[in-house]
């Protein structure tokens, strides 16, 4: 089965691992870039590298994000300086990200760097930027627009979002491969990902969504479990942009896109939403065998 995922945060990422690890699944995943920020100087790509590392079999599951196995030396220098060291970065972490800058500054392309990264990680899943082109996601919190980084990280996603906006994207192409990867996809799958932090941005370049709303299965996992967000801003976003902190609300946040949802096995399923086929299983990913089995009840349901 050929499935195309878009993907952003831990959750998306932990999904897609699921997906690669079984037999006779060909997974191309199309990654948010709205969190893409310049610190330190460098060209940072957080969810491009949580689905890396992920899928390298390489990430911090202590943490959350970024490498297993980290040390701090640079971090503990830099903490010298007089500079905001708010975010930080493990060795490792700091290696792949100059690569990543020096690539970008010799004029390749975010997705061929990529493409680099995911080889020396042994990789082998396609993974694509959404697209090249720079695009950034901005919150608004009491009237004041802020850049992501500096919402999620700096104030750590302590205010409440009354807006959001997507800046480039309404000028951006998809990257190389991107539609393509969609027009050939059996199904698209959505992960347990943020829909208005880490998918909207997917969904906003042009042409993306109207390319997924022509395909004949779209399935997401809610992210949602007992009425809470696993971890993260969703409980309180979702309210504050006027959605339930539901199933019910995060179909709606897909704005008519999904054709099936996957909820928590312990959660109600809608029973309004004639449109949406609803399945039940282990939403929570703590581990490959998790995501394995996750992936496996999603396929057969859309076999």
């Amino acid at each position: 089965m050929r499935i195309t995922a878009l993907s952003g945060g831990v959750g998306g990422a932990r999904m897609l691992r699921g997906f690669s690890d079984l037999p006779g699944v060909e997974l191309t995943a199309i990654v948010n870039v709205g969190d893409d920020d310049s610190i330190y100087g460098l060209h940072l790509a957080p969810d491009l590298d949580t689905v890396t590392y992920t899928l390298a079999h390489v990430e911090s599951t202590e943490r959350g994000w970024g490498r297993t196995g980290e040390t701090w030396h640079t971090m503990a220098e830099l903490e010298t300086f007089p500079i905001d060291s708010t975010f930080r970065l493990g060795d490792k972490d700091l290696a792949l990200n100059l690569f990543r800058t020096a690539r970008l500054a010799e004029g390749a392309r975010l997705s061929r760097v990529t493409d680099e990264i995911a080889a020396v990680l042994g990789v082998r899943t396609t993974i694509l930027p959404v697209s090249d082109d720079p695009i950034r996601t901005r919150v608004r919190a009491a009237s004041a627009w802020m850049d992501f980084q500096d919402y999620f990280v700096r104030r750590r996603h302590a205010d409440i979002v009354d807006a959001l906006r997507f800046d480039g994207a309404a000028d951006a192409t998809p990257a190389p491969g991107v539609s393509e990867a969609i027009e050939a996809a059996e199904a698209i799958v959505i992960g347990p990902s943020n829909p208005f932090l880490s998918i909207w941005p997917i969904l906003a370049v042009p042409g993306i969504a109207e390319a997924i709303a022509g395909k004949d299965r779209i399935m997401a996992v809610s992210p949602l479990i007992g009425g809470k967000a696993v971890k993260g801003p969703l409980g309180e976003i979702m309210p504050a942009l006027g959605y339930d902190v539901s199933a019910a609300g995060i179909v709606q946040a897909y704005d008519g896109l999904l054709t099936d949802l996957v909820v928590h096995r312990d959660d109600p399923l809608p029973d309004d939403t004639p449109s949406i086929s609803f399945h039940s299983a282990e939403t929570l990913i703590r581990d490959g065998t998790a995501a394995r089995v996750l992936a496996r009840s999603m396929v057969a349901w859309l076999s």
